[in-house]
């Protein structure tokens, strides 16, 4: 793996200049430099113009857009323009073409119109690479190359017969026999036995609901074809190229791909980010400690976010002034060393014309959008020698697991109102709400740095998971785990001998019964005792619960289980397990929160008002950088921790407090070292 080093935070966008004359890219190079531009992203969809036809390349136009830059001192994050194949390659090879799970093949016409497991499609965007590599290998531009676009956007799943062959081959490597694959799919069940390898399909649309573990492995399947296409583009980068770092921009909490699974085959991690104007800050907040997860902290990069509005919401409004700036600033308080927008320049035509860019369609650099974005780029050039590399220090993490997401979410189950993005939402906000640094990171990872773990809606629990919790918990660490837990397997067979199977014992309790809730269905959770005294509504869910160690410290009010354990506490080895049998309102998750943390010793960054975002990033010497961002429209003010502080957009030494403006940010650099971040990587 080629470990990322760049010398400034990465600060552009998508650049498209094969849609305009020559002319004009003149004009973006004097607009980019005014605007602070250290990189951009290109021919990200230009296959068509590289290979017009078949076998025949045409690279004198990329040549001169590179050597343009290169002249520039702009590096290029040179995409390999495999998100969309010609339409030549249709005609020729049709093969290649998506199905649906109707059986409707897709044509071209818009992009993303191949199969992950097409032979022609791969052997072709092999072939446009391999060149790519060879002829920029030592271009001085070149600085990072960009694999393909947001797999999986349009096609993320495919049931042509070219994936049933492939999904046959890939059952094999996993299963061996079909005994296995047999007993791991529960087949005697509604006669579904397979006795030869050629009778298993893709789960296509069938009179009733697909086996369960046939649809799981599905999404296994298509997760690793489209992580398989990445792979073949990356080594070939990797042997032509082992010095440029590699990377493909992910798409956030993204069902179809396993982001953790993907992270170790990229060099840095980048995604996209489009929040709407309505997205609570919390929640993009959340989307930025994903990905800085996904490769154990090491910064990420925004690759996409747009300088104003969108065009492919049903009304797409401007985003208010401050307000790209602070959501910028937010991904550099949340561990980026980088932020890009889609795009440059404001297309002319086409499906993405009324996107907004940074040049809009008047060209001029006097326009609100461009003097933000320039002002930005100008105050990123100022903060990365101070912030570049430096890195989050959380103490407390939520769980996650893209084979647990599939699982539970299948239908028909015992409730089609669970959604296990949103439950990692709801236990993530309560902690943010409290300033506390979280990452979100894999059940069976090493947990040893951390003081509280979460476990959201863990119904599926992989080999490791349960003696990885137990051993957290018995070396004193603080764990809670919500209903609908520990209860299938990897293969999603249910755990006989009673729920929440392997996490019984860890959790002192027995769960008899679940009752997923209608609409129209609720309870209350009731506590007696102090800190969390107090009656609260609680919705989507219930249990039936016997204590077998634990203690119950609320309990449901009504129902066939009144007076029965809703909250229970265990004390195992040092530490403690908690069990939440239902989903408690907001005010309650956020003083169990408060409570866990206070418990663990997990401190937040610093108090603040409501609205007041607060981050910490330690740099290699021990400094910290505190981010300051205001999410509201009114001038809030922030106690500082002792010591003093150099403000890094204005150059002002601070102590003791600050007012930040509304919509605003501050910047903060401790004068004096905390401990670097070498202990904890």
């Amino acid at each position: 793996m080629q470990q990322p080093s760049f010398h400034a935070l990465l600060y552009g966008g998508d650049y498209n200049p094969d849609q305009w004359t020559e002319d004009v890219w003149l004009a973006d190079m004097r607009l980019m430099k005014l605007a602070h531009v250290t990189m951009v992203s290109i021919n990200i969809f230009s296959w068509a113009l590289l290979e017009p036809q078949p076998g025949i390349y045409h690279f004198a136009q990329l040549d001169r857009i590179m050597n343009m830059l290169a002249q520039h001192d702009i590096a290029a994050d040179l995409a390999t323009a495999t998100a969309s194949p010609p339409t030549w390659m249709s005609r020729l090879y049709p093969t290649m073409l998506p199905v649906t799970r109707d059986g409707t093949r897709m044509t071209h016409g818009s992009r993303q119109h191949y199969c992950p497991n097409g032979r022609d499609y791969r052997r072709k965007a092999t072939a446009l690479v391999q060149r790519l590599a060879q002829r920029y290998a030592g271009h001085p531009a070149l600085s990072m190359w960009h694999i393909n676009n947001e797999y999986g956007c349009h096609v993320s799943q495919c049931y042509c017969d070219t994936c049933a062959v492939a999904f046959r081959v890939w059952l094999q490597q996993r299963y061996q026999t079909l005994d296995t694959l047999n007993y791991a799919w529960w087949t005697n069940f509604w006669s579904q036995r397979y006795y030869d390898w050629q009778d298993i399909l893709p789960p296509r649309l069938s009179p009733a609901q697909n086996n369960p573990g046939q649809v799981l492995d599905y999404w296994r399947f298509m997760s690793d074809s489209l992580l398989a296409c990445y792979r073949l583009e990356a080594d070939i980068l990797r042997s032509v190229t082992p010095h440029v770092p590699l990377t493909t921009n992910l798409m956030v909490a993204f069902k179809p791909v396993d982001g953790f699974s993907w992270a170790s085959h990229m060099d840095i991690i980048s995604f996209d980010m489009y929040p709407a104007n309505t997205t609570p800050a919390w929640e993009t907040a959340l989307s930025h400690d994903l990905m800085r997860s996904l490769k154990g902290g090491r910064p990420h990069l925004v690759m996409e976010q747009s300088p104003s509005q969108v065009n492919w919401m049903a009304q797409n409004p401007q985003k208010r002034p401050g307000h790209m700036r602070l959501q910028s600033m937010q991904a550099l308080a949340h561990g980026a060393d980088g932020v890009m927008f889609f795009q440059w320049r404001q297309s002319k035509a086409g499906a993405e014309m009324f996107h907004s860019a940074v040049v809009a369609h008047d060209s001029s650099e006097h326009g609100r959008i461009f003097r933000q974005v320039a002002q930005l780029g100008g105050e990123l050039h100022h903060l990365s020698p101070h912030i570049l590399g430096s890195r989050i220090n959380a103490q407390a993490a939520i769980l996650m697991d893209w084979h647990n997401w599939w699982a539970v979410e299948y239908l028909p189950g015992p409730s089609d109102r669970l959604r296990y993005w949103e439950q990692i939402k709801a236990h993530y906000h309560a902690l943010h709400s409290l300033q506390v640094a979280v990452d979100i990171i894999q059940p069976a990872s090493d947990l040893s740095q951390y003081r509280l773990i979460i476990a959201p809606l863990l119904y599926m629990l992989r080999p490791q998971v349960a003696n990885n919790l137990q051993h957290f918990v018995a070396q004193g660490g603080t764990l809670l785990v919500t209903f609908f837990s520990g209860i299938v397997d990897q293969n999603n067979h249910v755990v006989l001998g009673g729920y929440p199977a392997e996490l019984r014992t860890l959790l002192g309790i027995h769960v008899e019964e679940f009752d997923p809730f209608t609409p129209e269905m609720s309870n209350e959770l009731a506590i007696q005792e102090e800190p969390l005294q107090g009656t609260y509504p609680c919705t989507l869910w219930g249990e039936l619960i016997h204590l077998e160690g634990a203690q119950a410290l609320g309990v449901f009010t009504s129902d066939y289980y009144a007076n029965q354990p809703a909250l229970t506490m265990h004390s195992f080895g040092q530490g403690r397990a908690y069990y939440l049998a239902t989903q408690p309102s907001d005010e309650l998750l956020v003083r169990l929160a408060r409570l866990l943390c206070q418990q663990a010793n997990v401190a937040p960054v610093l108090q603040s008002p409501e609205g007041v975002e607060v981050t910490k990033r330690v740099r290699a010497d021990g400094r910290a950088v505190y981010f300051l961002l205001n999410h509201t429209e009114q001038a809030q003010q922030v106690t500082l921790p002792m010591g003093c502080f150099t403000s890094l957009l204005d150059e002002k030494r601070v102590e003791g407090s600050v007012e930040i403006a509304a919509v605003g940010v501050i910047v903060l650099l401790s004068e004096t070292a905390e401990g670097g971040f070498e202990q904890y990587l």
